[in-house]
């Protein structure tokens, strides 16, 4: 009976607490103002959300665990989201209908207009649930499989899966999310082809999660391809406080890194560097080579940081263990200051 309740308690609380916060996030950028009509709208957001919701979890979750993106069977579980949203939608107009908090008019104008709202946003989360629950359940395994034969190649692949873990849970975390969904939903009516772009960007970062599951090194072309996404996004929300640039030679684009490694990187110097600033920051990436070594260099416009002090779980402090794993002292992190910026630069064997 615990173990049901926590299985089903978190995800429900999620669900009532991003319709919460997305509502406030509308509210206070005037997106809405306060009254009986908002009330209004906030019961039907709620209970088309739980409806929903539950509907999948029960159609789709088992399934969902046996499932990876390269599965076959995948493409079934996005049909079975757009089953689960459609039927969800019937049941909980019906309901309102019922209880008396919808007219029974114009019925179905009324279910297409919420499903042209619903679809989309249940696509890229419920798919990102399903990447979440498929990460967690492959950590799980690799630490039930874990022995002293396979100890090094093991633990190289456990670090990775936790990295993405890490990253996929911090973009379905409720910050990550709603200022996503506030982007998207300033940029729904001034910009919609913008807001299309940022919903497939986001789209792109979850499914990147899993890619290259098994492979402990993938090519910095892959991998910058994931830090474009997550900049796109970024920018959105930042606008002009940050600015970017990419400097990487074309010979270099096929050399291997870590998975998330990159990512990683970027994604501390955007959240430490660039936005506690009032004013305008900077992120850049640049990659150079030497005497079969490769240096990839991100700097940022911030106060910098002691790299002894990162507590432990961190994730550079994962960084520093997958790197010393895969390659020993051959590779590793190096912080400075350089300049009035903040760099930090990993350094790791050219393959």
């Amino acid at each position: 009976m615990a173990k049901m309740k926590s299985k089903w308690g978190m995800p429900l609380l999620w669900i009532n607490l991003s319709i919460v916060l997305v509502y406030f996030v509308l509210l206070i950028s005037d997106q809405i103002t306060f009254g009986k009509s908002l009330l209004h709208m906030f019961v039907f957001a709620l209970i088309y959300a739980n409806i929903t919701g539950i509907l999948g979890m029960v159609a789709l979750g088992a399934v969902a665990r046996r499932l990876s993106l390269r599965d076959p069977l995948a493409p079934i579980l996005v049909l079975g989201v757009v089953i689960c949203v459609a039927a969800g939608c019937l049941v909980a107009q019906s309901l309102l209908i019922v209880i008396g908090f919808l007219p029974s008019q114009r019925f179905w104008f009324q279910y297409f207009q919420t499903l042209k709202l619903a679809m989309p946003l249940a696509l890229v989360f419920g798919f990102g649930a399903m990447v979440h629950g498929s990460l967690r359940q492959r950590v799980q395994t690799m630490q039930e499989k874990l022995s002293e034969k396979d100890a090094v190649v093991a633990r190289a692949q456990k670090l990775a899966a936790e990295a993405r873990l890490q990253s996929l849970e911090s973009r379905i975390q409720p910050h990550f999310l709603f200022n996503t969904l506030n982007s998207i939903s300033s940029l729904t009516a001034s910009n919609p082809q913008r807001a299309e772009q940022i919903v497939g960007r986001l789209a792109l970062l979850l499914r990147a999660s899993l890619d290259n599951s098994n492979q402990p090194l993938i090519s910095l072309r892959q991998e910058l391809d994931m830090v474009e996404s997550y900049l796109e996004i970024e920018s959105v929300r930042l606008g002009e406080k940050l600015k970017r640039s990419v400097v990487v030679p074309p010979e270099l684009l096929e050399a291997k890194v870590p998975p998330m490694s990159v990512q990683s990187l970027v994604e501390n110097a955007v959240k430490y560097g660039v936005t506690p600033q009032s004013g305008r920051g900077e992120v850049s990436i640049c990659a150079s080579s030497k005497e079969e070594t490769l240096y990839i260099e991100v700097r940022d416009t911030g106060p910098g940081f002691d790299l002894s002090k990162i507590p432990s779980g961190h994730g550079l402090d994962q960084l520093t263990q997958r790197l010393d794993t895969l390659f020993e002292s051959k590779a590793y992190l190096r912080v400075a200051q350089r300049g009035g910026n903040s760099t930090v630069e990993m350094i790791l064997p050219l393959s």
